[in-house]
């Protein structure tokens, strides 16, 4: 439990370090989705640019099976490397955007 404890808390400090980023156009919020119950962490953009609705997921990360799932980086940042700087080892990250085929090529978890 110490560690889903530790890899929480360092998925969440990302998460709100990035939601700090605003758009520069138009008028979108950017929304923190925590559900801890169920480790699912999401950075969506959720608003107006002129006269289009944006709805967007910027980063999606779960955890599965004391696993970091890295479901989608809409960033140009490397999230994977940010979650090794803060502590998570390269064997807990999967690439979860990657095909399985192609995890094993990687230098993370295949899952």
């Amino acid at each position: 439990m110490e560690k889903l404890a530790k890899y929480r808390k360092i998925i969440q400090q990302i998460l709100q370090d990035y939601s700090q980023q605003k758009p520069d156009n138009g008028n979108i919020e950017v929304e923190n989705i925590f559900d801890t119950e169920r480790d699912h962490y999401q950075i969506v953009h959720v608003g107006w640019e002129g006269q289009d609705w944006i709805h967007s997921c910027i980063i999606h990360i779960d955890i599965k099976n004391e696993k970091v799932w890295l479901q989608w980086n809409g960033t140009e940042d490397d999230i994977a490397a940010n979650l090794v700087t803060m502590g998570v080892p390269k064997e807990d990250i999967v690439l979860g955007f990657q095909s399985p085929f192609m995890r094993k090529f990687t230098e993370y978890a295949v899952g």
